[in-house]
């Protein structure tokens, strides 16, 4: 059975930097399409970054092109998620997200492509 843990949620002011960690038991990450998605109070989960099954691509949202960064590393089960240049905006938590992939260069963008969830973590950024 998979289960996802998120570490790494907390404070930081904005333009400052913040990592998230993701730590995947159960099976072997390499057969999965890991992601991160966050949610604000009132709004829908949105999606924030993906990294393939066995981490050579990935993709982000807009919001986050050029400041985040998903990293994946196999040998550990593990999916970070470096945060950069962090606005207000990016105050929400965040969730670690999992799919078995299908073919190895998947990327899947949508919540309900994804079966496994950790419990999430908060980040606050202050102005």
């Amino acid at each position: 059975q998979v289960h996802l843990e998120e570490s790494g949620g907390g404070s930081v002011e904005a333009g400052g930097s913040r990592s998230l960690s993701c730590t995947l038991s159960g099976q072997t990450s390499n057969n999965y399409v890991m992601a991160w998605f966050r949610q604000v109070p009132g709004k829908e989960r949105e999606f924030v970054a993906v990294v393939n099954r066995n981490g050579a691509r990935t993709d982000y949202a807009g919001s986050a092109k050029g400041r985040f960064t998903i990293v994946k590393e196999t040998d550990r089960n593990t999916v970070s998620l470096h945060m950069s240049a962090m606005k207000p905006e990016d105050t929400a938590v965040y969730y670690c997200a999992a799919a078995l992939a299908y073919e190895s260069a998947d990327l899947y963008y949508t919540k309900q492509q994804y079966n496994h969830w950790g419990q999430g973590t908060q980040v606050l950024v202050s102005s």
